[in-house]
């Protein structure tokens, strides 16, 4: 028999909902959308750090971009308001759709793992206090690699931890360059389009997509079920 494929979870907007930290951001900068500004530009300077061969934290990063979001705005941030930020990064809630489509997955005898920018110590703490831990039985973070996703050195430090073979692997995330990223290592991808994110239309695409947990699930189990 077929040995089933291995889900492989991002963590951050995919499992977690990152809209938590939108009142964060109302209350700092007058407008919730800032927080995909931040975001936007954490993406972009982690790949950048990677490009030019360095690494620091997620986490350290992430303060380090909301300082330079500041800068751009002219707001000056205070000692309590990036210690608000951080706490909020830390108890970042599960999305409402995260648990069914996780059981769902569970029960059809998928073996899932978690692969997250942020550092191994926070990536665990986080995903514990979402309630969603206990569904994963590894968690891996880029640190292992020292370069952020997408680059593929990051994904091979996945597949060889894990001792299997790109095409038995699966790339679950809400961010077309995560999928992007795993494809082009022979990983396959399934990606959730939630709101702020959308598919690039551009290249290769991945032969699961839905708005939600809940329909990736059930195409996945359909898909490992023609194989």
């Amino acid at each position: 028999m077929k040995e089933a494929t291995l889900l492989v979870f991002d963590v951050n907007e995919t499992l977690l909902d990152l809209t938590y930290l939108d009142t964060f951001f109302l209350d700092t900068f007058g407008d919730a959308q800032v927080m995909r500004q931040w975001f936007a530009e954490q993406i972009l300077y982690s790949q950048t750090l990677t490009l030019s061969d360095r690494y620091v934290p997620f986490g350290e990063l992430a303060v380090a971009v909301l300082k330079m979001v500041a800068t751009i705005r002219g707001i000056a941030l205070d000692s309590s308001q990036i210690t608000r930020f951080q706490q909020e990064m830390a108890v970042l809630p599960a999305h409402p759709d995260a648990l069914p489509a996780l059981e769902k997955l569970q029960a059809a005898g998928f073996e899932m793992v978690t692969f997250t920018n942020s550092s191994a110590e926070a990536g665990k703490k986080v995903l514990a206090q979402s309630g969603l831990a206990s569904f994963f039985s590894q968690q891996f973070s880029v640190e292992q690699s020292g370069c952020f996703k997408p680059a593929a050195a990051a994904y091979r430090s996945v597949s060889e931890a894990l001792d299997r073979p790109p095409a038995a692997l699966r790339m679950i995330a809400t961010h077309a360059w995560d999928i992007i990223g795993a494809m082009a290592c022979g990983w396959k991808g399934a990606l959730i389009t939630r709101p702020g994110n959308a598919p690039l239309l551009l290249g290769e695409q991945p032969d699961i997509s839905g708005p939600d947990l809940p329909a990736i699930a059930e195409q996945i189990i359909a898909s490992d079920r023609r194989a």
